[in-house]
């Protein structure tokens, strides 16, 4: 009888250590999410980002990267696209960042994304914090698609990938994207 409560005692020990293990990487997350500063929308672009599984050894092996929660895209012949986000390295915000996008070309339409861009060394992150960053018209997005595999690697050091929220748009246009940071104080 001894034995039996022993027993019991031990995988009760082990399954309540192996749910506080959980709990404490659950809460380690949050914790890296508060730290941030981050606003409510930004917070739940980068949970949405996080769930992704091919994602994990990007926010593992990144410098730093920047999340667009909200990013609109829309046109007709001429197109553009805006968004707003946060740029974080070591779990913290270091500053705000705008996206503009200009297309010419055939298209038609409107929606929105998320996008979140992974910057793979120190080097790459300084490029984007020194201003005016910019990808030309041969750089792409990979698009990420509820349950279906993402190819995403980096290119030149940076990492880009959006994921879609709503609307849609045909296209077959030429354009870029062009980005400005600002800092946070510290």
């Amino acid at each position: 009888m001894k034995r039996i409560a022993f027993t019991s005692l031990l995988l009760l020990s082990i399954a309540g250590l192996v749910s506080s293990c959980q709990k404490v990487e659950k809460s380690k997350f949050d914790e890296c999410i508060s730290e941030v500063g981050a606003s409510r929308k930004t917070k739940k672009a980068i949970e949405k980002f996080r769930e992704i599984p091919n994602l994990k050894n990007f926010f593992k092996t990144s410098n730093a990267y920047a999340v667009f929660p909200d990013v609109v895209k829309g046109g007709i012949g001429i197109g553009g696209a805006r968004g707003a986000g946060e740029v974080f390295q070591n779990c913290k915000a270091i500053g705000s960042t705008t996206m503009t996008q200009l297309s010419v070309g055939f298209q038609l339409g409107g929606q929105s994304f998320s996008q979140i861009i992974f910057f793979k060394n120190q080097k790459d992150i300084d490029r984007f914090t020194q201003g005016n960053f910019e990808f030309g018209a041969s750089a792409s997005a990979a698009l990420i698609n509820t349950g279906a595999a993402t190819e995403a690697a980096y290119s030149d050091g940076i990492g880009v990938l959006t994921l879609a929220k709503g609307g849609l748009m045909y296209e077959a246009s030429i354009g870029g994207q062009k980005f400005s940071f600002s800092p946070y104080e510290k």
